[in-house]
């Protein structure tokens, strides 16, 4: 007998329809995506609440304080600030989380 709490879906599916697939996993559907017709991963959720801290994420100083305080001897170039700049100047609005 089939279990009917697995589903499998496509790799192309799953990307197409996201929002599906989140909903599925929720209503405690396991989900099996299949690359080129072999299963490649399986897909559960166990919901716990929320883990994730309201306001924003932590300053750019902070990540590269961070990343000096373990060692990291990444740099970032100076057309970074400006493609940074760029990117934020040209999408004022807030974005919308998929996931509320």
């Amino acid at each position: 007998m089939v279990d009917m709490a697995i589903i499998h879906i496509s790799e192309a599916e799953a990307a197409r329809d996201f929002p599906g697939l989140m909903a599925r996993l929720r209503a405690g559907e396991k989900v099996v995506i299949e690359k080129e017709a072999s299963p490649a991963l399986m897909l559960r959720v166990e919901v716990v609440g929320s883990t994730i801290p309201a306001g924003p994420g932590r300053l750019l100083s902070e990540a590269i304080a961070s990343a000096e305080a373990r060692g990291s001897k990444v740099t970032l170039d100076g057309e970074f600030g400006r493609d940074l700049e760029a990117a934020i100047s040209g999408h004022r609005e807030p974005l919308k989380n998929p996931w509320d």
